[in-house]
């Protein structure tokens, strides 16, 4: 529909142009003539983002820098990126402007760190899962039912566990800016009622590539299959996996009740959209322009937050208004047990374990 609207103003502008031409050039044909090229003007500036987006026209001698996200324009992470860009371009009074490329313009998501390490990309909204890949530290927020609620995660992520985190991506070129959100993921698939771990026995679940995760489907006996996004979506069209595991914001804006029946809230998992920089990129920034792009990161993440607060509960009963079955009180003890052995594999992440639950613990 946009594009329709678009491409009318543009044709409306193009016939009123060359009708004035047409008929000569009188003073007030001409002042028509400028209004003409102006709605021209306007039209073409809607029109010319067909892969980016920005929050305003940048200024000749503004720096543009990309920023790539995997999720489509009605996600959580477009909202992140959308204030995150107008933050930066308003304190630095346009001299910075994001321009923001979704729907994996710019590559998958460890596409796209990659392509920051080597300065090809300048920024991303990136999902928790591939960022071990570039810290083994970061792979402890991917242990399972580390976190109760939200209000946990947030104690961690904003505070000094969560910085010290971020700051161990800085030996992989990478500078993480703000934890925005995924959410707590939750397992959906097509083919039975997930109420206990033992139900998930043998069905082939696409999970995140990371090796925290498939450790933990395998101890849930799920056979694991990790894949890039923008190929579950095919996979799961064509029953080549049988189910998923996503927040509720991602089931909804993807509309997976057209391939899954089955949903069940286990909430094994709070995943995190890391914001994120070409760390060269950002330490050839001025104290300054360093800051405010930190605290532009850190609001963009917790508006980002509440949005996907005020939105889950009208998701979720979009999804039972669509066909899913909703399992939302699954037996989470079956669970806990069953991923236990995840905890005994990744010693290495015992000393942040024991950090992060002296933080939980004293929430609870």
């Amino acid at each position: 529909m946009r594009k329709s609207r678009k491409f009318l103003a543009l044709a409306m502008a193009s016939v009123m142009a060359l009708s004035m031409t047409a008929c000569g050039g009188s003073s007030s044909e001409s002042t028509t003539a400028a209004a003409a090229a102006d709605t021209t003007a306007a039209a073409e500036s809607e029109a010319k983002t067909e892969g980016g987006s920005e929050s305003s026209a940048p200024a000749a001698d503004a720096t543009v820098y990309k920023l790539g996200t995997t999720v489509n324009e009605q996600d959580s992470f477009q909202v992140a990126a959308e204030k995150f860009a107008e933050l930066v371009q308003e304190r630095t009074n346009g001299a910075y402007v994001i321009e923001i490329y979704p729907n994996g313009t710019l590559g998958g998501e460890r596409d796209m760190l990659e392509s920051m390490q080597m300065g090809t990309l300048d920024m991303g909204i990136i999902t928790s899962g591939p960022f071990i890949n570039f810290s083994e530290a970061m792979g402890v927020l991917d242990m399972p039912y580390l976190f109760a609620n939200n209000e946990q995660a947030y104690a961690v992520l904003d505070g000094e566990i969560g910085r010290e985190l971020l700051d161990t991506l800085e030996d992989s070129g990478l500078k993480g800016l703000a934890y925005a959100e995924r959410g707590f993921r939750n397992l959906t698939n097509s083919a039975k009622p997930i109420e206990k771990a033992e139900d998930l026995a043998g069905l082939k679940i696409r999970i995140m590539e990371n090796d925290v995760y498939t450790a933990s489907f395998e101890a849930l006996g799920v056979n694991a299959t990790p894949m890039a996004w923008a190929d579950a979506l095919t996979a799961l069209q064509q029953g080549t996996v049988q189910g998923q595991e996503n927040p509720i914001n991602v089931i909804y804006s993807y509309k997976l009740w057209e391939s899954q029946k089955y949903a069940t809230l286990d909430r094994h998992s709070y995943s995190t959209a890391i914001i994120t920089m070409s760390a060269d990129l950002f330490n050839g920034l001025d104290a300054d322009t360093q800051q405010i792009f930190l605290d532009a990161a850190q609001e963009a993440a917790e508006y980002e937050r509440a949005w996907v607060a005020e939105q889950e509960a009208d998701q979720l009963q979009a999804m039972k208004d669509n066909g899913m079955e909703v399992i939302e009180n699954p037996d989470m003890d079956s669970f806990k047990a069953a991923v236990q052995p995840v905890y005994d594999k990744y010693t290495e992440y015992a000393d942040y374990v024991a950090r992060i639950q002296e933080v939980t613990s004293s929430m609870q």
